[in-house]
């Protein structure tokens, strides 16, 4: 008889301090990950981390030094127009005396940390280069250029974001630059009819191996998607956009062909709500991009707060467990995606994790099976594949579907339990 051991009834189900505790925990993370570099070097790149607008990464670690053992060396991961600039404008901080150093490098020196970084850039960068240095100076003849160290100081840790984000915005105006300047009556024109929409990023595309294209990240929905769950403690502010990628067509083609659309958020909004199951209209023949926002708006904005209003159906699923199998042990507080029960089956006792997609109850939960009392090679307790054959429809309410998923396992326990009897396969 399948029963439930329920062991943790003093844990409240939405205890919402163990959220808090799993993002605090990442945030130390973020600054534990920079230990080992010059401590004038740490706060400026902690501030970095901490308060950027957007999601940085540093990607990897090192020192550039053969005597001072300092980590003085990382990769920057930025993200620009839906990508990163580590691909097209890398940024990695390190010791300028190696020789190793490569293209877009902006330096710090190991042996002087409190001395401004130097920046390197590469041969594909020259047009940046130009760029930066294409305004004249006041009273001379020189140039004078658009990033200047002059006030730089140790001291004050947010000296490293200001460069990042001062850089950003002029690789964006460099890359806008670009594209103004592209030969194409069609582009011209969509760029005249979306001047108006704040937070607008382009970039030029190149290879030897394809055709030249335009890359727009159009920012969607006049809206704050964080006051939609204002209980989560979101690290920036969660966004989704349109990417509009335009073949540059010759002046003696004939025609033109449609751009290529994708919708893309911010990571976290994943949690609630995945842009991948937003079926894009048909991009119709003479179409612009004042006429096809809209439309595709008013459709991201519906979806959205069905999305938020369906956070509360998975919640009633995960109460209606605790009267069939017991208290979970631990559930998700905030966007109900997952839950987990200890339960029995004569003698065998094991755990059962409940996945709930985003779109529950439209899309069925997965179940993972995860014995308390068997273990393979690598001292890991054994866990099933994710069940999704079982009986389910959305119109039953949450006990209905509650009880009929204790039915049935009642006897998928007994096969997972014949499972976990068996030699388990070695991995690698």
């Amino acid at each position: 008889m399948l029963n439930y051991l329920n062991i943790y009834e003093e844990n409240a189900l939405w205890d919402f301090t163990s959220i808090l505790r799993r993002h605090t925990t990442a945030a130390k993370a973020a600054t534990m990950a920079i230990e080992g570099i010059p401590p004038a070097i740490a706060a400026q790149l902690n501030h970095l981390l901490s308060n950027s607008p957007f999601p940085i990464r540093v990607e990897q670690m090192w020192s550039g030094s053969k005597i001072v053992p300092w980590r003085d060396r990382f990769t920057l991961a930025i993200p620009f127009c839906l990508d990163f600039l580590n691909c097209n404008f890398l940024l990695s901080l390190g010791n300028a005396a190696n020789p190793t150093c490569t293209s877009r490098d902006v330096i710090y020196n190991v042996h002087s940390p409190l001395a401004a970084p130097d920046i390197i850039f590469g041969p594909e960068d020259e047009g940046f280069l130009r760029f930066l240095f294409s305004s004249k100076g006041e009273g001379d003849s020189g140039v004078t250029p658009k990033v200047n160290f002059s006030d730089w100081s140790y001291k004050d840790p947010s000296r490293l974001i200001s460069l990042i984000l001062h850089l950003r915005d002029l690789y964006s105006a460099y890359q806008r630059k670009r594209v103004e300047e592209v030969d194409d009556d069609r582009l011209k024109f969509e760029i005249n009819t979306m001047l108006w929409r704040e937070g607008i990023e382009m970039s030029m595309s190149s290879s030897p191996d394809k055709m030249e294209e335009v890359k727009f990240a159009v920012p969607l929905l006049d809206m704050d998607i964080n006051k939609l769950v204002p209980v989560y403690p979101w690290r920036q502010q969660q966004k989704i956009f349109l990417q509009v990628i335009y073949p540059i067509r010759k002046k003696y083609s004939s025609g033109s062909s449609a751009p290529r659309l994708k919708l893309v958020s911010t990571p976290e909004m994943r949690s609630f709500f995945q842009v991948e199951d937003v079926k894009l209209a048909s991009w119709l023949d003479g179409m612009c991009m004042a006429e096809y926002l809209p439309a595709l708006e008013e459709n991201l904005q519906m979806q959205i707060l069905e999305a938020v209003t369906l956070i509360g159906a998975r919640k009633r699923f995960i109460e209606a467990l605790a009267p069939v199998f017991g208290r979970p042990l631990e559930a998700d507080p905030v966007f109900c995606r997952k839950a987990t029960v200890f339960v029995t089956n004569g003698m065998f006792m094991f755990l059962v994790h409940f996945l709930l997609p985003p779109q529950f109850p439209k899309q069925k939960p997965s179940l993972i099976l995860q014995s308390a009392m068997h273990f393979n090679q690598q001292g890991m307790s054994v866990r099933s594949a994710p069940l999704t054959d079982f009986p389910w429809s959305p119109r039953w309410d949450s006990s209905q579907m509650a009880e009929r998923l204790f039915e049935f396992l009642v006897d998928e326990s007994l096969n997972f339990k014949k499972f976990c009897s068996e030699p388990q396969p070695q991995h690698s």
